[in-house]
C-alpha cells in the first residue's frame, strides 16, 4: 500500500536539467542523477566517491522500451567514467549510495542482485545485463535492512522519472477501472496510468493498417513486432507482454492499425469512454 511520504530533490548547481541528488530525509540512501554531459561537474563533488549501486538509462531506435543498465562499484564515480568511455547507449545515470557510508562491497553486490532481477521481473525496460549476478551470502538481519533500501531504491528512481519497478500488471487495477477497445474480430484491454496507456498481455491488433496510417504507427507497430511484444497468431497480432505507449489514442492506433481518439474508442464495461470518465 503506497503511503504519503516526503522527498528532497537538492540541484547543486541550481539547474533542474542538470545534477539532481533526492533522498527521503529519515532514510539511508541517497539517490544521485548525473546526465551524462554531466560526469566533469560531478567529478568535483563526492557524493559518488562511495560503494553503492547505479542504473544507466538510455534508448535505442532499435528497442521498443527505454534501456537500463544495473551495476555496482566500490567507486561509483569510478564506474561512470569507465561507462562514459565504453557504453553507448545512456543518456543518464543514477547512483544509489548510503549517506552514512555504511553500504560495503557484499551489501552492494546484494543490493545488485536483487536490482537486475526484479527489472527484469517488472519488465518495464529492456534490461542491458546479460546475466543476473549471483546472490551474495549476507546475514538475516541484513538481509532485512537491505531490502528495506531497496525500497526506498525503487521509489526514488520513480521520483525522478525512471519507474523501473512500478508493476503494470492487470492484476494491478480493480474491474472497473479496465478500459476495452473491440475491433472487428479483436478485443483489447488496457488502462491509463501515470506515465501513459498500458495495453495489456492477451490483447490483440489487426495485422493489416489502412492506406492511411500514420508512418510513426506503422514502424511502432514493427518495432513492437521485431522485439517480439506483440506477435502473430492466427489472422491478428496478439501483446504478448504488457506495454506502455505514451498516450491512449498511440495505444488504439497500434491496436486498429489507423490513426484514432483513445479518448473515445477506449471504453469501460458500462460503455463509457475514457474521455468520459478522466476529462469530463
Amino acid at each position: 500500500m503506497n503511503r504519503p511520504q516526503t522527498i528532497q530533490i537538492f540541484l547543486p548547481d541550481g539547474s533542474p536539467r542538470s545534477v539532481k541528488i533526492a533522498e527521503i530525509t529519515n532514510r539511508v540512501v541517497k539517490a544521485v542523477l548525473v546526465p551524462r554531459n554531466k560526469i566533469d561537474y560531478i567529478s568535483t563533488r563526492n557524493e559518488l566517491n562511495n560503494v553503492g549501486i547505479y542504473f544507466l538509462f538510455g534508448e535505442s531506435a532499435d528497442k521498443a522500451k527505454p534501456i537500463v543498465y544495473i551495476g555496482e562499484a566500490e567507486d561509483c564515480l569510478d564506474r561512470l567514467k569507465q561507462h562514459n568511455r565504453t557504453k553507448e547507449f545512456w543518456n543518464y545515470a543514477v547512483a544509489m549510495v548510503s549517506k552514512i557510508n555504511a553500504f560495503t562491497k557484499s551489501h552492494a553486490k546484494y543490493l545488485e542482485h536483487i536490482a537486475v532481477d526484479q527489472a527484469k521481473e517488472s519488465n518495464r525496460y529492456e534490461t542491458e545485463n546479460l546475466t543476473a549476478p549471483s546472490k551474495p551470502f549476507v546475514t538475516e538481519s541484513m538481509e532485512a535492512d537491505l531490502l528495506d533500501s531497496f525500497d526506498t531504491i525503487k521509489i526514488l528512481l520513480s521520483t525522478l522519472g525512471f519507474p523501473v519497478y512500478d508493476k503494470i500488471g492487470k492484476e494491478q487495477i480493480t474491474s472497473k477501472e479496465l478500459l476495452f477497445l473491440n475491433g472487428r474480430n479483436i478485443k483489447a484491454e488496457g488502462d491509463l496510468i501515470d506515465d501513459g496507456f498500458v495495453v495489456f498481455k492477451g490483447s490483440q491488433a489487426k495485422k493489416e493498417t489502412v492506406p492511411s496510417c500514420h508512418e510513426y504507427l506503422i514502424n511502432l507497430r514493427q518495432k513492437l513486432l521485431s522485439n517480439e511484444i506483440i506477435i502473430e497468431k492466427n489472422e491478428n497480432y496478439e501483446f504478448v507482454q504488457d506495454y506502455v505507449f505514451n498516450s491512449p489514442s498511440t495505444a488504439g492506433g497500434v491496436v486498429l492499425g489507423r490513426s484514432t481518439n483513445g479518448w473515445t474508442k477506449w471504453k469501460n464495461k458500462d460503455g463509457k469512454t475514457l474521455d468520459e470518465l478522466k476529462r469530463k
